[in-house]
């Protein structure tokens, strides 16, 4: 099973000032032994250009990745988790933040249900050298989807938009043969400003238990997924601007900034 570890972090915005030096022109001596210089009005004004500096991020922290689901969410996704999951160990409240579940529920001779759940949160931070949070954001998104399509053994892939959660959101479906088994994936990922949600879940039927429906699966990560960006508004209510706005300018524009990173294990 794959599960995904994220993490960003900010770096100031950096001014650059260009000047122009001004003209030199030679001074040559009067007839009557005075100088003569060229008029103040012909040297070279001097001039200043700078890097623009994109507006603040709209959303300066992350939620707490194990409260971001509700309490039904879980126990309809993975009902033997108990109450809580397993907090990413590198979180960061500022910039990631992750937390996983899995539940078995033994069904006897039938065999049992294995279900796994995890949800993965990133922030960036405005740069004036790699540009506003919401276009790094948007660049994560993209690779995000592009790395779920390209699960290695993966089969019967299927990439769709998921509509009304943030600013864009993808879903990837795809079925994994396991030794222990035929694990059906759902990995969505949702853009809400410059916060990037990331939610992989899978469940198989394991020693002679049914396939799970891959249609009931994509239907619970979806919801999950909903809640998991408006927890991203919660958590900035009082703070951040809590709405959902794309930015002008999200065509991707290289990795995340020099100090953030994204692995997965």
């Amino acid at each position: 099973m794959r599960r995904a570890l994220v993490c960003a972090a900010a770096v100031p915005a950096v001014l650059i000032t260009a000047a122009c030096s001004s003209d030199s022109g030679d001074s040559k001596p009067k007839s009557d032994g005075t100088s003569a210089s060229k008029p103040a009005g012909d040297s070279a004004s001097p001039s200043a250009s700078s890097s623009p500096t994109p507006a603040p991020a709209a959303y300066k922290t992350l939620p707490n990745a194990c409260k971001a689901l509700s309490s039904k969410t879980l126990g309809d996704m993975v009902p033997k988790a108990g109450k809580s999951g397993k907090k990413g160990g590198s979180d960061d409240p500022s910039s990631r933040a992750s937390c996983s579940w899995s539940s078995l529920s033994n069904n006897g001779v039938k065999g049992s249900q294995f279900r796994w759940l995890n949800v993965s949160l990133l922030r960036f931070d405005s740069d004036a050298a790699r540009g506003s949070g919401n276009t790094q954001a948007h660049t994560y998104f993209t690779n995000q989807v592009k790395d779920a399509r390209s699960v290695g053994g993966a089969k019967n892939t299927k990439v769709v938009p998921v509509s009304g959660t943030g600013d864009e959101a993808t879903s990837v479906r795809y079925d994994l043969s396991k030794k222990e088994g035929l694990f059906k994936q759902e990995t969505l990922v949702a853009r809400v400003e410059n916060v990037v949600v990331t939610l992989d879940y899978n469940g198989a039927g394991l020693a002679g238990d049914k396939t799970p429906d891959a249609d009931g699966l994509a239907k619970s990560a979806e919801k999950a997924l909903k809640e998991a960006v408006s927890s991203v508004s919660s958590a900035n209510s009082a703070g951040g601007s809590g709405s959902s706005s794309a930015d002008p300018s999200t065509k991707p524009t290289g990795s995340p900034s020099s100090s953030a990173s994204a692995k997965k294990s």
